[in-house]
């Protein structure tokens, strides 16, 4: 299992507006691609700005084609053009992990 860990971080006042966009116009489009993630997370403490999700692929060769059938898609296309338009996103941080043997994750 390969596991995609984003971290995002929005402008002060902006993550609710970000949110609402993705549910609205991204959530479909990425889930149809990406099957359901393994986390989707709202900071509570710490950063409040920052949200973080977690997408489970078999391996490096399955996110390829899976991320590349969601890049291609007219729907993802038209929410990351509104998403820019937006300007909520600040920052994003991109980590690829795998679960250590002692600690079998369950999908």
């Amino acid at each position: 299992m390969l596991l995609d860990v984003r971290t995002y971080t929005c402008r002060p006042g902006m993550i609710k507006k970000h949110f609402e966009l993705y549910d609205r116009l991204g959530k479909g489009p990425q889930t149809k691609h990406l099957g359901q993630p393994f986390a989707y997370l709202q900071t509570e403490t710490g950063n409040v700005n920052s949200f973080l999700h977690i997408w489970a692929y078999e391996n490096a060769a399955d996110r390829e084609k899976r991320r590349a059938a969601m890049q291609a898609d007219p729907d993802w296309i038209a929410y990351q053009t509104e998403s820019a338009k937006l300007g909520a996103l600040e920052s994003q941080e991109n980590r690829l992990m795998k679960p250590v043997d002692f600690f079998a994750l369950k999908r």
